[in-house]
């Protein structure tokens, strides 16, 4: 008798399941791109937007569930809508612009745009359990 049952990569797995959007994350994409097209562009664009770091976090935004729409437009630009830890952030002139700059040098974005958003406003519900890990908010 022969084990019939797939054999998964977990490191694969999970790193895949790593680059995915938080379920509180959503991605939009044009119809005019095709979708290996928009899923290279997000995997890239969420590549750019772990660069970024809240400097008063040890975490990157992504991870801490502050981006809450990645939008990809026909002629590649990209509007992105994120949060703040809270409307007094320190941080809240300078996270949106190293926002718009990490995700303009990703190859094949034409422009990016960010937009500060209050709702839902923003909890540590949102955070991945990377971020829950790294700041030690088992």
């Amino acid at each position: 008798m022969t084990d019939e049952t797939p054999k998964t990569d977990t490191m694969t797995d999970t790193a895949a399941a790593a680059e995915k959007p938080p379920e509180n994350a959503t991605v939009t994409g044009s119809s005019a791109l095709s979708q290996d097209e928009i899923s290279r562009l997000t995997d890239d664009i969420i590549a750019g937007l772990k660069t970024v770091y809240d400097p008063e976090i040890p975490a990157d935004i992504y991870e801490i569930g502050l981006i809450y729409k990645i939008d990809i437009g026909d002629d590649r630009s990209v509007k992105i809508d994120m949060s703040l830890t809270s409307p007094n952030c320190p941080s809240a002139q300078e996270l949106p612009i190293m926002v718009e700059n990490a995700v303009a040098s990703v190859a094949g974005v034409k422009d990016a745009k960010v937009e500060v958003v209050w709702d839902p406003p923003w909890d540590p519900s949102r955070m991945s359990d990377e971020a829950r890990l790294v700041l030690n908010m088992w």
